[in-house]
């Protein structure tokens, strides 16, 4: 590793460390990604001077040698308070067993991620952005903590920096064999007046990692396991109540409570609140508030946008929109060449219409939050599992009336995200409740509220148009997306892996006032299963095999093309299935990860059920910094997959959710889990891409060209259920 002897940058003022007699704090990271942070406009304040204002930190080293690591993004099960604790901890060259990882407070200025380097800090953890996202910057900041003892070290040794080393929480001078551990450099350390930047080159080389891309056990699965990890569920707090609400059945319906006297007298009922969406209950116990909610009897006003909406017929009216050449609501998001010219020139031309419905997030934890406001009206706090603790937090301020200085956040573990804890809609009814009755209170919603009240992947059609040439090359492509959800559409339909010289693909939006949300992958699932279940239609029209069609269109796109070679290689692509099972496949990009799935899948004809048996993946992540959490979430993502494609499906009448619970809302059982998932992670010094949601998009495409190989017939209607499997049979 190439030692940092440059000058120091006037940019980086001793404000930014501080030291005291509890060891030594490491308060910024890298200024070119993280806003500056200022704790007090002293430049000559004495750097060994206990601090009279709150300091906010990313690494406090103390002098035991332990080390505290701040963790800026949400822990849903995906790993990153551990990843990012990881990067640091790297060019640190901290001694693992000593790292000890903590909630970071809530301060976007300071442990906010720049998305594409641009705007103010933001912490949300989504898209599977936050371990590529502070990848660099969190590195720097390690190197920068690492700079500070070394040269701490060299002044009270007198001896040049360049001589100095570090192996696992030690400084090491190997001239004279003398070593310090970073817990004694702690006690004594200075901060320097600068500090210098650190440039890529003066990071570790991947040849040189020690924890990343090594196993290292996750840091929050010990405390989950023996109960001792916080989510906000678990919160009790002294005199606190409990809250429930009954929401609207249909988005944008207003309430009318006809008996409200009745209520208020009931056993244990502290307050009724009228919300714009519903009516809260605050009770002295859960059954008290569960008990009341029951009994409310609540005039819905009619009006609402949703209540137009019918699921069932929607399709219909999507594919006349699709076929409009000119559409108020289209969002452009490839033009290319000319793609209807290319296609009224074509040799040989398809078309195709794939469908999907909408998707709950069936997260495990159901959605809940305590707030405490003061007696006085002028602070509060709160308690929330989210994804987006800046933005909850801000919310919660509004809602009260307070600066978001007044508000102090608690982060808590979640049961779950996959993009609902997105959304602060919980944590913001929470803060309504609580105002009114100025006491500690936990709302709670059932698993039925989850589900009737959700905000869901949205249900689109895909109007697919393909051309090709007297050589069967692929010349022309259109993707027109109808559906709802707007931006929530497009992620997933661009083809930057395929060589296709005209391309059309755009969305069309259709209002329904339906609530729509990021779901895993996003538009990813519906968008990809589309595409490459209708580039096996053309493979199989155009009698080639699927795998070299692609590969062709891979021409210019080495990395795609290698992993997909590897999968099929690990599936034995081209050897016969077992008889009665047949193979299928599909590539994907999302958040920078290229993953080519294959499934081999069985059918009951009888009953329309269809079974995965095995799947195989490759991927190409980048640079993995945490090897047996990459498989898991791959494996992870492939059964999310699975359980959204076979079974998973939201549907409306007049505006209403027909689902309430998992009895009649399918999700994929434990016994018709796959026999095997095999992945192959691809090695890579690329950057590293988001891994949480890369497995997802492929297995739709996979499963609906596993099944037109084994009977010849194509599945086109997300999820195949074992009804739609029967009469595309039939058909």
């Amino acid at each position: 590793m190439k030692k940092s002897t440059q000058s120091p940058s006037p940019s980086m003022s001793r404000r930014k460390f501080l030291i005291g007699a509890g060891g030594l704090t490491f308060l910024v990271t890298a200024a070119s990604v993280f806003p500056g942070f200022s704790v007090k406009e002293e430049e000559d304040a004495s750097p060994h001077a206990p601090p009279s204002y709150q300091v906010n930190a990313w690494v406090h080293l103390a002098p035991d040698g332990s080390i505290t690591i701040m963790n800026p993004a949400a822990e849903m099960g995906q790993g990153s308070m551990t990843a990012l604790a990881v990067l640091i901890a790297e060019e640190l060259d901290a001694d693992w067993s000593k790292v000890r990882i903590e909630h970071s407070p809530v301060e976007p200025d300071i442990y906010g991620l720049k998305f594409r380097g641009r705007g103010r800090g933001r912490m949300i953890t989504v898209g599977s952005f936050t371990v590529s996202g502070y990848f660099d910057a969190l590195r720097k900041a390690g190197a920068q903590a690492r700079y500070v003892l070394l040269s701490n070290v060299a002044e009270k040794w007198q001896v040049p920096l360049s001589e100095l080393r570090t192996e696992p929480s030690l400084v090491v001078h190997p001239k004279s064999g003398r070593s310090i551990s970073y817990g004694e450099v702690a006690t004594f350390a200075k901060a320097p007046a600068t500090l210098p930047e650190i440039g890529e080159e003066q990071l570790k080389q991947p040849a040189q990692f020690r924890l990343i891309g090594t196993y290292m056990p996750r840091f929050d699965i010990p405390a989950k396991t023996d109960g001792s990890g916080q989510f906000a569920m678990d919160v009790v707090l002294p005199g606190m109540v409990y809250a429930v609400i009954n929401r609207s059945p249909v988005h944008g319906a207003k309430p009318e409570l006809r008996n409200e006297t009745e209520l208020k007298a009931a056993e244990g009922v502290l307050e009724v609140v009228k919300l714009e969406h519903g009516v809260g209950v605050i009770a002295d116990s859960v059954e008290a508030a569960l008990a009341a909610k029951k009994q409310m009897q609540i005039e819905w006003s009619k009006g609402a946008k949703a209540y137009e909406y019918d699921s069932e017929s929607a399709p219909q009216t999507y594919r006349a929109i699709a076929v409009q050449e000119h559409y108020a609501g289209t969002s452009v998001l490839v033009s290319q060449g000319d793609a209807q010219a290319a296609l009224a020139k074509a040799q040989r031309r398809f078309e195709a219409d794939y469908l999907n419905d909408f998707v709950y997030h069936a997260q495990m934890e159901p959605l809940n939050a305590v707030v405490s406001v003061a007696a006085d009206g002028r602070s509060a706090e709160v308690w929330a599992g989210t994804q987006a603790s800046a933005g909850a937090r801000s919310a919660v301020a509004e809602v009260l009336g307070l600066e978001v200085s007044q508000v102090h956040f608690h982060p808590c573990y979640l049961g779950g995200g996959f993009g609902r804890r997105s959304m602060s809609d919980y944590i913001e009814e929470a803060a309504h409740l609580a105002k009114h009755i100025r006491r500690p209170l936990k709302l709670l919603w059932t698993r039925e509220d989850d589900v009737q009240y959700g905000a869901f992947r949205p249900m689109s059609l895909q109007r697919m148009q393909a051309g090709v040439d007297a050589e069967g090359k692929l010349t022309t492509w259109s993707h027109c997306i109808v559906g709802t959800g707007n931006r929530l559409l497009g992620s997933g339909a661009r083809n930057p892996y395929y060589d296709i010289p005209n391309q059309q693909i755009e969305v069309r939006n259709v209002e329904h006032g339906i609530r729509t949300k990021h779901w895993r992958a996003v538009g990813h699932g519906p968008n990809k299963f589309a595409i490459e279940a209708f580039l096996d239609e053309i493979a199989t029209a155009l009698q080639e095999d699927p795998v070299q069609l692609r590969l062709r269109l891979m021409k210019n796109a080495p990395r795609a093309a290698a992993v997909l070679k590897a999968a099929a290689e690990m599936a034995q692509w081209g050897r016969a299935a077992p008889a009665g099972r047949a193979r299928g496949l599909a590539f994907a990009e999302r958040s920078g990860a290229l993953v080519a799935g294959i499934c081999e899948i069985s059918l009951k004809a009888d009953t329309g059920k269809i079974r995965v048996h095995h799947f195989w993946a490759a991927v190409d992540a980048g640079i993995v910094v945490q090897p047996e959490n990459t498989l898991a979430q791959m494996e992870g993502g492939i059964v999310h997959g699975i359980s959204s494609v076979l079974h998973e499906r939201i549907t409306f009448s007049k505006g209403q959710v027909q689902q309430s619970n998992f009895h009649n809302y399918s999700l994929l059982r434990m016994a018709d889990t796959p026999e095997s998932i095999a992945v192959h992670i691809m090695p890579s010094s690329e950057k590293p891409a988001g891994i949480g949601e890369a497995s997802l998009p492929v297995v739709g495409g996979a499963i609906a060209n596993a099944f037109a190989a084994l009977t010849g017939k194509r599945l086109r209607h997300l999820p195949f259920t074992p009804e739609r499997v029967q009469q595309v049979l039939e058909g």
